[in-house]
């Protein structure tokens, strides 16, 4: 289960929004019991969330999917007839097929609210993964017109992408059909940041063994989108200017990876940090941190991504150097002034941007202000979520 969502359902249902999750499990049979089933089934229903869950189908992939999307239309179909929901809330563009293909399906007609999350056809092209305006793109780009057209509202993760899509909502938060489009970025949750403080900084570098020396931190995976050469000649170049520097990099997946790579490029043990942390864990260990990267590739498709990492980073008070090209990155660093944009890849770009970081001083407080006013759970995503099921259900009555 993406229990990423759970938050955000937690802030719509603030305004007395009953929420009914329904999701979709890889290997449901191989990784739940019918008791863990249930005892998850319990506790989401404690905090007022009915979870549903059906299994999904990964192989042969075009067939799988198929399959699950009308298989799943067919299933919230049945549930329209019975529960009479008020909003079906698609996120990404696959349940939000489901959702309209539903809709079509039953006789009660509910609001349709597409949360877009990011350019889904692009995003496969721009991997590799499906060939340039070939058939599944264009089919997928089709689905996609057909839902920018059937649904009643929207939610997009950065103004670019809005600029995109929705330029005329900018001024008055509807599209040029009076349906209500809202920006909600990654958020993160500010309060469990509170707990990043000097107390837990020198814990941690107690912990590690790293004393006064300079912390560069990375948060998530390597590879793909993740331009993880780019980020180890960073690393290289950071060594150079500074050969005390230390390392830290929380990663689930990707550890034996990050420590072959530093040792490969002549790193000591005692100069890097590689390992997996809990969610609750990553403000504490950030706190050890004194700047952090993130370097995404900059493609058409990244222009609608919000990068989760960005928001804690800054959370935790640090300057982030990033390359441009992604989302709202660029217009959020400038304009706040909390890090540096890579001019190039190169090893005079890094340090460069090293050096800038230093100009910048102690920008620590103006971190944590810009992820407040950017990047808050309740304050900004809960707010606009709100506001968006306002809207979209107060428009609903008056037709």
């Amino acid at each position: 289960m993406q229990t990423q969502v759970i938050p955000y359902l937690l802030e719509i249902a603030k305004d007395e929004i009953e929420v009914t999750l329904l999701t979709f499990e890889p290997d449901m049979k191989e990784k739940w019991t019918a008791e863990q089933i249930e005892s998850e089934r319990t506790k989401l229903a404690e905090k007022g969330i009915t979870w549903l869950c059906r299994a999904y189908h990964k192989s042969p992939s075009v067939p799988a999917t198929a399959y699950d999307i009308f298989s799943g239309a067919w299933y919230i179909a049945q549930l329209l007839r019975k529960e009479k929901y008020d909003v079906l809330h698609g996120r990404v563009h696959i349940p939000t097929l489901m959702g309209s293909l539903a809709r079509k399906l039953s006789k009660h007609k509910p609001m349709l609210l597409f949360d877009i999350r990011g350019f889904f056809p692009e995003e496969y092209t721009d991997a590799g993964v499906w060939p340039e305006n070939g058939w599944l793109y264009r089919s997928a780009k089709r689905v996609e017109r057909w839902l920018l057209e059937e649904a009643d509202g929207f939610v997009v993760l950065t103004e670019k992408a809005r600029e995109i899509l929705f330029p005329e909502s900018r001024e008055t938060g509807f599209d040029r059909f009076e349906r209500p489009v809202e920006v909600i970025p990654c958020c993160v949750d500010i309060e469990k940041f509170k707990t990043a403080n000097e107390w837990s900084r020198r814990e941690v570098r107690a912990e590690l063994e790293i004393g006064d020396r300079r912390v560069i931190a990375y948060v998530g995976s390597f590879g793909g989108w993740y331009l993880s050469k780019e980020m180890f000649d960073f690393f290289s170049a950071a060594r150079e200017q500074d050969p005390n520097t230390f390392f830290l990099i929380l990663t689930q997946r990707d550890k034996t990876m990050v420590h072959d790579e530093f040792i490969a490029r002549g790193f000591k043990e005692k100069d890097f940090f590689a390992g997996g942390v809990t969610p609750g864990e990553i403000p504490r260990y950030l706190s050890s941190a004194d700047l952090a990267v993130s370097f995404i590739k900059a493609c058409y498709s990244k222009l609608s991504s919000s990068p989760t990492k960005f928001g804690e980073y800054l959370a935790s008070g640090l300057p982030v150097i990033s390359n441009p090209g992604v989302g709202d990155i660029d217009e959020l660093t400038d304009r706040n002034q909390v890090g540096v944009l890579l001019g190039g890849f190169s090893a005079i770009n890094y340090l460069a941007a090293l050096s800038a970081v230093l100009v910048l001083g102690d920008v620590s407080q103006r971190c944590r202000e810009t992820a407040r006013n950017e990047f808050d759970l309740q304050n900004v995503a809960g707010t606009r979520y709100r506001r968006l099921y306002a809207r979209a259900l107060n428009s609903n009555a008056g037709e």
